[in-house]
């Protein structure tokens, strides 16, 4: 693992930069250091594997473009040990791409080229989000049918059965499981799990709530837990 680069501000949170472009690496590293968090780099896919299991970074800006193990796959690797947030580097145009980091496990991306205070922006954003802190949920577990949502454990099982979710797929469900039978429209849980600031493309909810709805399955009735609400958003069943 490379040097830290070194700030004066206390660090807001850790974050790994990932990218085999190495002057591209430590301008953004650079950066995010001046904007007050603790920065590490990583220029192969194997050393950013190692490095997010031995440092645990909150945030990983994570380049998909790799050579030899691409991103997809550090992804892949990363989600296997760790719920850290992965911001993901795309190319213009590779839609399927960002599809596929989203379905792994990855939170968010942004297309190259991208301006460095979009991407500081993006990070600040990841580690305000609110419901990371105890103190913000409610104090008992939400059951919505089979479903059980403990937001304090952060667990989610269904007829007693744990289901392994990313932390934004967690916070979406949440959102959603908080307001039963309400439905809520892609900007409203975009403000509620990605912050108000956050900048992108709207249809990043429909990826994460895609991969929950795989990720639930079906009730004994072979019902799904969430529904989508025609030119409005999504929903879930009352309890």
């Amino acid at each position: 693992m490379t040097d830290r680069t070194p700030t004066i501000d206390t660090p807001r949170g850790r974050v790994l930069v990932v990218d085999d472009e190495q002057p591209l690496a430590q301008m953004v590293a650079t950066y995010l250091a001046r904007a007050g968090f603790d920065t590490a780099q990583a220029h192969t896919g194997l050393q950013a594997v190692d490095d997010a299991r031995r440092w645990k970074p909150d945030v990983i800006v994570l380049d998909l473009g790799l050579p030899g193990l691409d991103g997809l796959e550090v992804c892949r690797r990363i989600r296997a040990f760790s719920d850290c947030y992965i911001l993901m580097l795309t190319a213009r145009g590779s839609e399927d791409d960002k599809i596929t980091g989203l379905t792994i496990g990855a939170d968010d991306y942004i297309t190259k080229p991208f301006g460095i205070r979009e991407l500081v922006t993006r990070v600040r954003a990841v580690l305000r989000r609110p419901r990371l802190t105890p103190s913000a949920h409610p104090a008992t577990p939400l059951a919505v049918g089979e479903l059980v949502v403990n937001p304090t454990a952060h667990e989610v099982r269904i007829k007693g059965v744990l289901v392994d979710l990313t932390r934004t797929e967690f916070e979406l469900l949440l959102a959603l499981a908080l307001r039963p039978g309400q439905a809520l429209t892609r900007q409203e849980l975009v403000t509620e799990v990605w912050d108000t600031t956050w900048v992108g493309d709207e249809r990043i909810v429909d990826v994460h709530i895609g991969n929950l709805r795989r990720k639930l399955g079906t009730d004994s009735h072979g019902q799904g837990f969430i529904d989508t609400v025609r030119g409005v958003g999504y929903r879930m069943g009352r309890a």
